[in-house]
């Protein structure tokens, strides 16, 4: 494949990077996750797993892409050879089913920004009118504005669409969410909301739920596992830097989304009394954030214009990581030999399609966030897999630690790599499995549950079965041998 577009700069590359993690999973995914999982407790895993799980494999994820120049099926093809195909299009499927649904939560975003810029006054009873709102059509038009929009940006190509967007988003989106947490956290009674976000209660760190959901959120929001990064680094320079873009993007991805739990929480413990407020928090309610950001901001002077702006910086987050995950999918469908006009159509019209049921429906919205949302443990083994396969410190010292890096990567790269993750996934799924099948004999098998262990399996094993069953021929498609 002839390399024909590059990301202009160091600078770029690390906004493009940026624009991939932060996104509506940390405004509007982290502080529901943080808020039903007991808030400072769930920090203490979610911390360590930034590093002993989410920037190793974004290190490895920029590796492999800056080596093969290929997407996720072919660089997992290209990479380990013909019968390890199909863990590339794992990786690459799971991204996609999450964008099929993400993009009806970009749509939110985008309905709740011409709402806020019209002066819509049933905005003020926001609860009311979230559920009216998700309950209707409308999300469906505002799901195909959002893959309408994404698309257009994808169109443009690297540079002249998602470098520029990013630019603009991302110093865009850090200023307006530092502005909101400072007057959030000034209104009376907003210390019971920091209070809760930071102060652990170290029993339930005995709950397998809170070290899954940790290690969940962590790589949902960071990208991590996703195929993203590696996508984005088919465009990047041959001396760019893998460690040092891997923890900018990790660390800058984690204080993105303490900020947003820094506007969410301290606002709800202001608002409502403190027993109403511990419900609230623990409902986990996917329409935390556009609930209550309503409230927030008109509490304050000109608080519909700051509104407006806030819906702006989320629209702009949740565009910033959509154009990342159609990007994804468009990189693979190119190397199977579309031009890029055509799969972009192709993969704008698929997931608008296949989008509709979670535009529907928040129960199959629910549902897809939890079946492959923790799919992207399985997908984050298969990266880590790519790198023990062909040797950890061989990969480190070939492919990580290359010409242009201002950080190089330790022996603690293959520590955590061919040790740590493993035993992490090992023990999180193991721990998980247990708990759920002694805990709920009569249930946890039920497929058509939304938060069963059943309805993981079966989709998880549909997707593997299809994909090892047509693992050659994809090889064949992407990698042409």
């Amino acid at each position: 494949m002839k390399q024909s577009e590059f990301f202009s700069s160091r600078w770029g590359l690390i906004l493009a990077a940026l624009g991939m993690a932060v996104g509506t999973g940390n405004i509007w995914r982290f502080p529901r996750i943080v808020a039903e999982n007991g808030g400072g407790s769930f920090l203490i895993p979610w911390i360590i797993f930034l590093f002993l799980w989410s920037i190793p494999l974004l290190i490895i994820e920029f590796s492999l892409g800056k080596e093969t120049r290929m997407g996720t099926v072919g660089a997992f093809g290209k990479f380990l050879g013909k019968k390890f195909t199909w863990m590339g299009a794992f990786v690459g499927f799971c991204t996609m089913a999450i964008m099929f649904y993400y993009s009806v939560v970009m749509g939110w975003c985008v309905k709740f920004l011409v709402a806020s810029f019209m002066g819509d006054s049933g905005l003020a009873q926001s609860e009311q009118y979230w559920n009216t709102f998700t309950s209707g059509y409308q999300p469906v038009f505002f799901h195909f504005i959002a893959m309408a929009l994404g698309s257009f940006v994808i169109y443009k190509g690297v540079v002249r669409g998602i470098e520029k967007a990013n630019k603009i988003l991302i110093p865009t989106l850090f200023l307006l969410l530092i502005l909101a947490a400072a007057r959030a956290l000034t209104l009376p009674g907003a210390i019971a909301g920091l209070d809760y976000l930071f102060k652990p209660d170290l029993d339930l760190l005995l709950n397998y739920k809170t070290w899954l959901e940790a290690l969940t959120q962590s790589a949902w929001s960071t990208g991590a596992g996703w195929g993203l990064i590696l996508t984005y680094a088919v465009y990047m320079k041959k001396k760019e830097d893998v460690v040092l873009n891997s923890f900018i993007a990790g660390l800058g991805n984690n204080s993105a989304s303490l900020l947003a739990a820094m506007v969410i929480l301290p606002t709800i413990f202001a608002i409502l009394p403190y027993d109403e407020a511990m419900q609230a928090v623990g409902a986990g309610n996917q329409g935390l954030t556009f609930i209550w950001i309503p409230q927030l901001f008109g509490q304050m002077p000109f608080g519909s214009f700051f509104m407006t702006i806030f819906f702006l910086a989320l629209t702009a987050a949740a565009l910033s990581s959509l154009i990342a995950m159609i990007e994804l999918s468009t990189r693979i469908f190119m190397d199977a030999g579309l031009q890029r006009p055509r799969a972009i159509l192709f993969v704008g019209s698929c997931g608008f399609l296949l989008g509709l049921p979670s535009a529907f429906s928040l129960n199959i919205l629910n549902n897809q966030d939890w079946v492959w949302g923790l799919g992207l443990i399985l997908s984050g083994i298969f990266v880590a897999f790519a790198a023990i396969k062909y040797g950890v410190d061989k990969f480190r010292t070939e492919l990580v630690n290359t010409e242009g890096n201002d950080i190089v990567a330790g022996t603690w790269f293959n520590v955590i790599v061919k040790f740590v993750i493993p035993i992490e996934f090992l023990v999180l799924l193991g721990w998980w499995f247990w708990k759920t099948v002694a805990g709920d004999p009569e249930e946890w098998w039920m497929p058509f549950k939304t938060y069963s262990l059943g309805t993981v399996l079966l989709q998880w094993a549909i997707a593997l079965v299809v994909l090892i069953a047509v693992s050659n021929w994809l090889y064949k498609r992407t990698v042409k041998v």
